[in-house]
């Protein structure tokens, strides 16, 4: 034994990321989509003004969330996606280009995400 140690792996950190994908699309999705898809539409409550959604989304911790919200489902999604093809499909000899293929998509949905949010401000 030469005393290395064993390679880490970067699973925890994808399990990290789907994990915390899943819990903030389970809690902010379904409101977004209450309040914007029946609520606003419906008339039940007034719809906020352009100036109100203007200012609401130049505001830094506006844009914060928004980004987190989608980073963290672009990695629920990728990470979901990868375990079907890979345990599902059983396509696990492809399982590396799979997982850069999977979550490079996310990282570029995400650097795309960014771009639009902070330009948007």
């Amino acid at each position: 034994m030469t005393g290395s140690r064993p390679r880490r792996s970067p699973e925890p950190l994808a399990w990290l990321l789907f994990s915390g994908g899943g819990m903030v699309a389970a809690l902010l999705i379904p409101v977004l989509l209450l309040l914007f898809g029946v609520v606003f539409p419906l008339g039940w409550l007034d719809a906020p003004g352009y100036p109100d959604m203007h200012s609401l989304l130049r505001n830094p911790v506006t844009i914060l969330v928004l980004l987190g919200l989608c980073v963290l489902s672009l990695f629920h999604a990728a990470h979901r996606f990868r375990f079907v093809l890979v345990h599902g499909f059983r396509l696990g000899r492809a399982g590396m280009p799979i997982a850069v293929l999977c979550y490079g998509g996310a990282i570029l949905a995400s650097v795309v995400a960014a771009v639009v949010l902070i330009s948007a401000a």
